[in-house]
């Protein structure tokens, strides 16, 4: 398992940066939305979406996004103002209900809300290789905060953050985690990669609120998946899973960070 997850980490981490700093516009985008339907593809596993479902469900979906992209479409206010209220507000009720999906159209709403604008970001937040730093140095904040709360929750873990969700997690973790996006942040805004704009206080409140953001993607996709009884949203790579379970924290920090640069601009 160990030897799988580190040849394919070697595979998809130079195709990443490959794309995300040599990649023209449409290449990019390309990209993204094969990213952001393989996702919606395992969400429609676990929502128990019929074979039939899936192919009209993902091909709605993906000419919605080659129409979006050839006519230069973007989300309105409003529907930013929806995703940043789903993820700061309805996800942890979502997570403290224990809500079920069924495979009926608010399921179909649900993986929408959850991918589109997560494509959206990952399209607006990188309209050239010029601004690959930019989006690079949020999407380390996520794996970051995911690497630091794994080795933190090992040495120190005793409290369950979400016994129920993910067995595995502790508030230990989550401090761990914690601490180590507030030093990365401090040193990326310094760079000039990340808040540059904004003074220190505000830069460490946002990469909270963000890092909360991420474990909560994360514990999103963990309930998804024990409710439909499956362990990996696919085994599309090897001794990672899925790419749902490699995005998880992705689709909730990208989301919740291109809606505030929408909202705030």
């Amino acid at each position: 398992m160990l030897k799988q997850r580190i040849l394919t980490a070697l595979v998809l981490l130079p195709l990443m940066l490959l794309m995300l700093f040599y990649s023209g516009s449409f290449l990019w985008t390309a990209f993204a939305t094969l990213i952001a339907l393989l996702a919606l593809w395992e969400y429609g596993r676990l929502a128990g979406f019929s074979f039939q479902q899936q192919q009209q469900y993902l091909g709605s979906t993906a000419f919605f996004m080659l129409t979006a992209y050839l006519g230069n479409w973007q989300l309105p206010p409003f529907i930013w103002a929806i995703v940043f209220t789903f993820w700061l507000l309805a996800m942890p009720m979502w997570l403290n209900q224990k809500w079920k999906i069924a495979a009926n159209f608010r399921a179909y709403l649900i993986g929408w809300l959850l991918m589109l604008p997560f494509w959206f970001a990952l399209v607006l937040l990188r309209p050239d290789s010029d601004h690959a730093v930019h989006l690079l140095a949020v999407m380390l904040l996520v794996w970051l905060a995911d690497s630091a709360a794994y080795f933190a929750g090992r040495a120190f873990g005793k409290h369950k953050l979400a016994p129920v969700l993910s067995p595995k997690k502790s508030w230990e973790g989550v401090i761990g985690g914690l601490l180590a996006v507030w030093i990365y942040v401090s040193y990326a805004r310094g760079q000039g990669w990340l808040f540059a704009e904004q003074s220190w206080f505000v830069a460490m409140f946002a990469a909270t609120i963000l890092t909360f953001v991420s474990i909560g993607g994360d514990l999103l996709e963990s309930w998804l998946k024990r409710a439909a009884g499956i362990k990996d949203s696919s085994n599309l790579l090897p001794g990672h899973g899925g790419v749902f379970d490699r995005v998880d924290s992705l689709i909730a920090v990208l989301s919740v960070y291109a809606a505030v640069q929408i909202l705030l601009n």
